[in-house]
């Protein structure tokens, strides 16, 4: 692993550090790389239930290098998108824990994951049309999922910079908190959902990301798709299992 990108692990939590401070973390190839990397492992591991990813010096992240862009590098991989990431997160949950900005690639990063801790400086944007240039990383994609659409066209239309307490009060945001506790909130976070069957969070992920866009008659049977196999697993019999002997699970993943 690059030590552009610091990967840490605790229990059934993975974090992901940026760690790239002296250019806003921003993405280059490398860090592209060892991000994929880091959560190919995420969902190959057993052990492991949720990432946290984060960026280092109080940035999340200012988007793409562009004096490494400008060199020829693409920091995009096949079939992974801009940073390892955008276009297929991993099958098991991901919290963003932001300090400073989440900015252009960075902002797109951040909706990349399923949930979002932001400290109380922290902004959020997609600037790329000041630039005359398109939020192709899937900010464009995702933006209107996640916020009403006509506040999410005034955001993406003007490149205005939100706070944290904007993104807030709009649904983006889950927690804020005060300067330099995101990643603490989201490793606390992390830890509550790693408590519960890995089967059933990948299951239960899944099913909350593909249903938008399922015909209404169609939903339950491809809800059932999903859910049945869980059901049917030795991690579902041990959940009913431990609480009747009223003890914490001991999941397989299986």
């Amino acid at each position: 692993m690059s030590d552009e990108v610091l990967v840490g692990r605790d229990g059934g939590v993975l974090t992901i550090t940026l760690n790239r401070p002296e250019v806003r973390n921003a993405i280059n190839t490398a860090v592209a790389e060892a991000v994929a990397a880091a959560l190919a492992d995420l969902d190959a591991d057993q052990r492991l239930s949720v990432a946290v990813l984060t960026g280092a010096g109080g940035t999340f992240c200012a988007g793409m290098d562009l004096k490494a862009f400008l060199a020829g590098e693409r920091p995009s991989l096949p079939g992974k998108g801009f940073a390892g990431f955008v276009e297929r997160p991993p099958a098991k949950p991901v919290i963003a824990a932001v300090e400073g900005a989440a900015v252009a690639g960075g902002f797109e990063i951040a909706l990349a994951c399923d949930l979002i801790v932001a400290a109380e400086n922290a902004r959020f944007g997609l600037p790329e049309v000041r630039r005359g240039l398109v939020a192709a990383g899937g900010g464009l994609l995702r933006l209107s999922r996640h916020v009403p659409y006509h506040l999410a066209v005034e955001w993406a239309l003007t490149g205005d910079y939100v706070s944290a307490a904007e993104a807030r009060a709009a649904g983006l945001v889950n927690r804020v908190t005060p300067p330099g506790a995101a990643l603490a909130q989201a490793v606390e976070l992390a830890g509550r959902i790693a408590r519960n069957g890995p089967l059933a969070l990948a299951a239960t992920k899944r099913i909350l990301a593909e249903c938008p866009d399922w015909p209404q008659a169609e939903a339950f049977t491809r809800q059932r798709e999903i859910s049945e196999p869980v059901r049917g697993s030795a991690d579902a019999k041990e959940g009913a299992r431990a609480f009747v002997e009223k003890r914490e699970p001991r999941w397989q993943g299986r």
